[in-house]
């Protein structure tokens, strides 16, 4: 039987770790000259799931950027997900959710429903409203061999106000891992930034030991850091770590998509 671990696992074991963004802000289809609709968005994503289709197992549509269109915008992400589904990719939806009882339920049953249109393998959640938040949302997940990334060490510069504060002693964001090492059959795993300052954060643990549950990391490409880095970066965790790249497979156009893929995949 199937489960998170496993499914990603061998989507890794096949195309290895790169993770394609997909982030159909204005800019972006201003630059692939389309027109700042949701129809443009999702011709938008489906030229990057063509582009990426056989060439990586696993992508991560930004979802803000459909939902800024309203329900023309959920229809078309429902759509892109339909057709990453029928080529069996691995979906990460980035839309960073996070409450409290009935609303987290509703959440669950919205991307880890078995009917719903929005189904994805993972899902990245906020665990700042306490460890209990994300309970529910797990438990549903795994009834569908899904699975959920936590922000730890996220990639923007503001994020170290909240996740390099201590608690007793121990930062948020290693508080946060040892609630996916705790909680995870291998199906929670954290978000941590390739920017970031692991030693701030109190990760270190990270570069030092397995830590034993997935790491999906943006901060590759546009951002700085570089995929050749990795294994420095990541250190006896490397092995754990879904990097993530957007602009930097986008920037040159739909054309040049396909061998910027290829070219990332040799650097790792």
């Amino acid at each position: 039987m199937n489960n998170f671990a496993s499914t990603l696992e061998n989507k890794i074991a096949q195309f290895g770790s790169l993770c394609v963004g997909i982030d159909p802000s204005e800019t972006e289809l201003n630059n692939w000259g389309l027109e700042d609709t949701a129809h443009g968005a999702k011709e938008y994503s489906l030229r990057c799931i063509d582009a990426a289709d056989g060439r990586v197992g696993i992508i991560k549509p930004q979802v803000a950027f459909f939902e800024r269109f309203g329900s023309s915008g959920f229809i078309a992400l429902e759509e892109v997900l339909q057709a990453a589904r029928d080529l069996d990719l691995f979906v990460i939806a980035d839309a960073k959710r996070s409450d409290i009882g009935s609303t987290m339920l509703g959440y669950s049953q919205a991307w880890f429903g078995d009917d719903s249109p929005l189904r994805v393998n993972a899902l990245t959640v906020s665990p700042y409203l306490g460890p209990d938040s994300t309970v529910e949302m797990l438990e549903h997940a795994r009834d569908v061999a899904g699975g959920i990334f936590l922000l730890a060490a996220t990639s923007n510069k503001e994020a170290g106000q909240l996740q390099r504060a201590l608690i007793d002693g121990q930062t948020v964001a290693a508080r946060v891992l040892a609630q996916a090492q705790a909680n995870g059959l291998g199906d929670c795993g954290v978000v941590i930034g390739a920017t970031q300052d692991f030693d701030l954060f109190g990760l270190g643990a990270v570069t030092e030991t397995d830590i034993g549950v997935p790491i999906l990391a943006p901060g590759f490409g546009a951002q700085g850091a570089e995929l050749s880095e990795l294994k420095k970066l990541f250190g006896e965790s490397s092995h754990r770590v879904i990097p993530n790249l957007s602009r930097a497979l986008t920037g040159a156009g739909p054309n040049a998509m396909a061998g910027l893929i290829d070219k990332a995949r040799l650097e790792l």
